[in-house]
């Protein structure tokens, strides 16, 4: 005669499998938009980017020198974002959006929110 216990492993086993996949792949929550732009050699690349409303756009500076980002409008300026840091600003309203980096004014950027 087989135990209870024999019978069940399996069943757990493939409870448990099922709860792993939906816990690393949920179907109803989609990852918020987000976009990458480095600051590598004095430049923002892409200096371009399109996203939609609501994305998150992070500026990862990638060269050996601080930078920063600053909106021509004042809707967002960072700090000096030191080697490896980051800044992130979450663009909610469609528009074009123009930036600079403040400590090296050449560096320009523009962000077209759809």
């Amino acid at each position: 005669m087989i135990s209870a216990k024999v019978r069940t492993l399996p069943a757990v086993a493939a409870a448990a499998l099922l709860w792993l996949l939906a816990a690393g792949h949920p179907a109803s929550a989609a990852p918020p938009d987000s976009a990458q732009i480095v600051i590598k050699d004095f430049m923002f690349a892409p200096n371009s980017l399109t996203v939609k409303a609501g994305s998150t756009v992070t500026w990862a500076n990638k060269d050996d020198e601080p930078h920063s980002v600053v909106s021509d409008t004042g809707l967002f300026r960072s700090g000096a974002v030191d080697t490896d840091e980051s800044f992130s600003f979450k663009f909610d309203k469609p528009g074009t959006y123009h930036f600079t980096c403040s400590i090296h004014p050449r560096m320009v950027g523009t962000i077209v929110v759809e």
